[in-house]
């Protein structure tokens, strides 16, 4: 399976800070907010990624990750010149793809809680059959795509921002796709805002009986990062953890390690390039318990 993580727009909502930045290197507590949606690729084993972003944001993200393969990654870089709608990001990554499936995660979207790597293991086989899109509980389910399921987990309807929600279950960034995406994705029609939009490539896979939602449930972590209330929420949220826990939430070299894309030597020399940090610190802590 490939990843694309995207990382586009112009991050507006949170202005004046991201006129100078990209959102998606904003610190989200101890690491940049690209980290947290990286990260959730590579639990699912996927190693292959493309990023995908704006011209002016793309080499400064390219600066931060290079072409991954300090963490076992292949990275490559595509640009979004402007917002065209997440299911744009299956045309733009096409040539990456290949004939192989796809996941999707959006760069603002951070996940956390027990099972996850599970979770993400046993839903993202190369024989995919279809889509897998995962649903978390909200008290406000009339500002998300929604989905509603049967007793399976197979998707009955999926709506966006429904005034009379059917379920209480958003639909959140992370999407598990087979091959055919791609074709869908590219005779899709834009939408009144001139954008190919996620929810129309979702219903195609519902109108064929194609599509689970897998339900994230209580106990676990969805926030998106893309607002200044939402940032400081979720930065306080890892704070909390990390110290009372004294991990690290997201640590990509770790994840790496554990998932056995890099050794104990290359992560240990990871985190000696950042001797004054407590992060890299904890990466050579990190290494050096699991060497």
């Amino acid at each position: 399976m490939k990843g694309i993580l995207l990382a586009g727009g112009h991050g507006t909502r949170l202005h004046p800070v991201t006129v100078a930045v990209s959102k998606q290197l904003l610190p989200v507590n101890d690491k940049p907010m690209i980290y947290y949606p990286l990260s959730a690729l590579m639990l699912a084993g996927i190693r292959e990624i493309t990023v995908i972003s704006t011209p002016a944001d793309l080499p400064q993200i390219r600066r931060l990750l290079g072409d991954g393969s300090d963490l076992g990654l292949w990275l490559d870089y595509v640009e979004q010149p402007v917002p065209g709608g997440l299911a744009e990001a299956f045309v733009l990554a096409a040539d990456a793809i290949g004939d192989d499936p796809v996941a999707l995660v959006l760069g603002d979207n951070i996940f956390h809680g027990h099972n996850f790597y599970e979770t993400l293991q046993r839903n993202s086989p190369d024989d995919i059959d279809g889509c897998v899109l995962f649903g978390y509980p909200v008290d406000d389910p009339h500002r998300y795509g929604v989905g509603e399921t049967d007793a399976d987990g197979r998707l009955i309807t999926i709506e966006e921002k429904p005034a009379r929600p059917r379920s209480n279950r958003a639909v959140v960034g992370l999407y598990f796709y087979d091959n055919e995406v791609v074709d869908i994705a590219k005779n899709l029609r834009p939408s009144a805002r001139g954008e190919l939009e996620i929810t129309d490539v979702n219903q195609h896979y519902l109108r064929r009986g194609k599509a689970r939602l897998v339900d994230l449930g209580r106990g676990f972590a969805w926030l998106d990062a893309g607002t200044p209330g939402s940032l400081l929420a979720a930065g306080q949220y890892v704070h909390v953890l990390e110290q009372r826990q004294g991990v690290r939430i997201a640590c990509v070299e770790e994840v790496a390690l554990r998932m056995g894309f890099i050794d104990a030597a290359a992560c240990h020399e990871l985190g000696r390039r950042q001797p004054s940090s407590e992060y890299g610190a904890y990466v050579r802590a990190v290494a050096e318990e699991l060497s």
